[in-house]
């Protein structure tokens, strides 16, 4: 059984520099993000929760679902968070020929309109990081995993999994999914009532330049 750390190993990070794992360490400043959406089953109440806690959040939408849900896409903007490009089928990029990869990457940005991209499940070659950076796309990695979407976790080992291990700086995946909504509800509202608590401030990833 393959074991996906929480916290994302520095070995790791060092291994694709060209990414990005966080941002200043320097700053109580947490950068939650959200993966897969939008669905209506769970996105709307997403959002009432960082409402909130005044948080801001990065949504990495799959075209196929923006497409479907344009509403609730417009409803993430309207409320000033930011969104990237997660492709349009959810594809791995491991198991995926770049010229198609990036056709799809294309095809969702016609929706996203957003040059921040999250490659699903982290899976993503050094060829295709090149090519997407050509195209001005910057790569948006994470260093703290929720595993909301792991049904094996208990709800409240996902919210530990994620108050146990972020620091400043950090960039944290949730997903605004079905599959993850079970644990998702409790983690969510537990994770930003203890950060704010710690004097934390939740903003949403900056458009980059290079």
């Amino acid at each position: 059984m393959k074991i996906t750390p929480v916290k994302t190993p520095g070995l790791v990070q060092r291994m694709l520099p060209d990414v990005r794992w966080a941002f200043d360490r320097d700053k109580p400043v947490v950068y939650l993000t959200f993966d897969d959406g939008p669905m209506p089953e769970i996105t709307p109440w997403v959002l009432d929760q960082l409402d909130q806690f005044n948080a801001k959040a990065t949504f990495f939408c799959v075209g196929s679902q923006v497409m479907a849900h344009p509403d609730i896409y417009n409803s993430i903007l309207e409320k000033e968070h930011a969104v990237g490009n997660h492709t349009h089928n959810h594809l791995r990029g491991w198991t995926s020929r770049d010229d198609d990869y990036l056709l799809d990457v294309e095809t969702a940005s016609a929706l996203i309109k957003s040059k921040l991209f999250r490659p699903p499940y982290g899976q993503i070659r050094i060829s295709q990081i090149n090519k997407l950076k050509k195209l001005d796309y910057h790569i948006i990695m994470w260093s703290v995993l929720s595993k909301d979407w792991d049904l094996r976790i208990s709800p409240e080992q996902c919210e530990q999994n994620v108050i146990d291990h972020v620091t400043a700086g950090d960039i944290v995946v949730f997903h605004d999914s079905l599959k993850a909504s079970r644990n998702l509800r409790h983690a969510l509202p537990g994770t930003l009532k203890f950060l704010s608590e710690k004097g934390f401030e939740f903003k949403r990833i900056p458009e980059l330049t290079r």
